[in-house]
Order: C-alpha cells, then structure tokens, then sequence
C-alpha cells in the first residue's frame, strides 16, 4: 500500500478545521458538526462542540442499513473453551438491542456509568456498545481483577449497575469472578442498583436475591419484547457527552479515570483504520489485546466495528493457548488482512525463537 502520510499531513497543516470536519462526514450525525475544534473549552478543547451523535448507531445500525447485516462482526475464537462463532452486524445489533432494553428496565439511562466486569466474550461487546445505545457510560474493568482495586473503582464510578459472568477461563484454571465482585460490593460505600450475571457453562455463580439478575433470562424476555414491536432507539448525545471511563492501573497512586468522548473518539478511530492501518471495510482485523485495555477498546471494539471491519474477539493468549504459533495460524486460518499486536508482539516474537 502506497503511503498517503505527507498528503495527508500537508492537508492538516493547511487546514485542519477542514481536514477534521472532512473527516466527520464519513459518519453519520443528528446534526453535524459546523465546527471541528473548539480551543477555548475546557482544559484541553473539545472537538465538533455542536454536533449530536451515538457511537453505537455508527458501529452496527449505519452498516445494517446499508445493507451489510449479513457480514461477520465478530469472530469470537475461544481455543480456551473450544468455542468459534462467527456474529454478523444484525446479529450483533439484535444483542445489544435487547442488552439495552433490559438495562433501561434495570433503571439505568443517559450519564448512568456501568462497570463491566467480563472476559473477552461476545456479550462484552454487547455491553459497551449497550451503554453507548442509550447514552450511558461504561468502565470496563479485566475480568479477575482483585476485589480492593474493583471495589476502589466502584467508588469513584459509583455505576449504578454492574455487568459479571460467572467466570473467566484461563489456560489452567477457572477464575470465579462473581466471588470477587461480591466482595468488591462489600469492600465499597457505593452499592449499585443491580447485578448482570451471565451464567458460563464452566461454573455457576451463586445469585443474591433482590440485586443479582440472570442475563440470559432478561435477554429472552428483551427478545420476546422486540419481536412483538418494541424499539430501543439510539440516544441523542452530544459529541462531547462521555462514551466510557478506562481507569489507569493504580501502579503510580490511586487509579485515575480516562473518560473517551463520543465525536472525536469515534471520527479518529473510524479515520485511523485506514489511513494509519490500511483496514478497509469487509476486511478482517485482529487486534491482539484485551478489551480491559485501551487498546482493546479502540482496536477490539470501537475501531473495526466504525470501519465496518470483522473482528477477531479472541479468548486466549496469542503466544500460548496451545503454543506460540497460534497467532499466525489463526490469522491465516481467519484470513486476517490486517494485525494489530503490540505489547504482544515482543512476546510472540520471543515465544516463536524459543
């Protein structure tokens, strides 16, 4: 591919007002933005201060209607529990379709923050993109984490509901994640509302009655509901509304809340998986990470599903789960056009010299 960074860059330099409300008309808006940049705002500006959006609808709704439901969204890969499925876009909207009915009827609506707390499973995506349907703001958290730091972060986010499954699954041994979420509610002042448990057949999680609810049985419930008319439109946001908070590690001090917003995160990713990448829509794209990281949401979720790419959603290690060539098998197996894999790329290499 033939290298468009000077022209690009040259067009920036000489406008970049311009260039970045160019950019927006890739997508699609409830009123679109006049302006790109507004410098005077906040700390550090805030980008197309006057236009209105919704991550989600660009992600699923825009590609379903354009006819490309049938197209692969994710390929969920999980060499961990032997699964492989393959989810289209109008599978993948059917799921967070009914997520967001049975969120809203859970009490949660427009600013409400979500602690997702998942492995990298399909109904993962689905809860991120469930929350930026109706205009709330998720905060994933890696599923497994200690209860102290969960319980830190429930504080700060005060989420009014929290998203679990039973477990996560790892190479050797089966992580209990409702234990650790149970104790991280005990260990917070902040109590959310209500619980999400999505049942693995790996290991049942034991319910507390009156704040825990069974994901599958509201989601069948939400899918009755839909087929017999219900609609759960996408909330109007602003494009400087919030999309998600992402917690630093904690390392360096108390974690600090990164808070993505809706307009300008969506126009950079949507822009940078073909200008910086080379991915083009219908093309397959595996970003070998995890959704608990930043780069797991831009590169899992945000980034492919706006450019209308497939997913790979890859429950695993890519340098270890059997060995260190499942990476590059996987990706011609999956005919992967593009990769994106660092931090592990130092890892695989190192994994396939040894």
């Amino acid at each position: 591919m033939e290298s468009r960074y000077r022209e690009a860059y040259a067009g920036w330099q000489q406008d970049p007002e311009g260039f970045w409300l160019e950019q927006s008309g890739t997508l699609d808006w409830f009123d679109a933005p006049t302006t790109a940049f507004d410098g005077t705002a906040g700390i550090y500006g805030r980008w197309f201060p006057d236009a209105t959006c919704n991550t989600c609808h660009n992600a699923l709704d825009r590609h379903v209607a354009a006819g490309r439901g049938d197209q692969a969204a994710l390929v969920y890969d999980s060499p961990v529990t032997g699964t492989q499925r393959r989810i289209t876009y109008a599978e993948l909207l059917r799921e967070v379709t009914a997520l967001a009915a049975t969120l809203t009827d859970l009490g949660v609506g427009k600013g409400d923050r979500v602690i997702v707390y998942m492995p990298m499973i399909p109904e993962t995506v689905a809860a991120m993109l469930a929350c930026a349907r109706i205009g709330a703001i998720h905060s994933v958290v890696f599923g497994g984490f200690a209860a102290r730091e969960l319980a830190t972060r429930i504080d700060d986010a005060q989420p009014k509901a929290m998203l679990t499954a039973s477990c996560g699954i790892e190479p050797s041994r089966t992580v209990a994640y409702k234990p650790l979420l149970d104790l991280a509610i005990d260990y917070a002042a902040h109590k959310p509302v209500a619980t999400l448990v999505l049942q693995r057949p790996q290991l049942h999680a034991e319910m507390i009655e009156g704040r825990d609810h069974d994901w599958a049985t509201l989601r069948d419930k939400a899918f009755a509901e839909i087929d017999a008319g219900r609609s759960v439109p996408c909330a109007v946001l602003r494009a400087t509304d919030p999309l998600y908070v992402l917690y630093t590690s904690g390392t360096t001090g108390k974690p600090k809340g990164v808070v993505r917003d809706n307009g300008g995160h969506m126009v950079a990713l949507h822009w940078s998986m073909e200008a910086v990448y080379g991915a083009k829509a219908g093309e397959v794209w595996w970003a070998a990470s995890d959704v608990g990281w930043v780069v797991g949401h831009s590169y899992i979720v945000y980034g492919p599903l706006l450019k209308g790419c497939t997913a790979i959603l890859f429950e695993g290690k890519p340098v270890g789960t059997p060995d260190a060539g499942t990476f590059r098998a996987r990706s011609a197996q999956r005919m992967v056009s593009v990769s994106a894999r660092s931090p592990a790329r130092k890892s695989l290499r190192n994994a396939e010299r040894s």
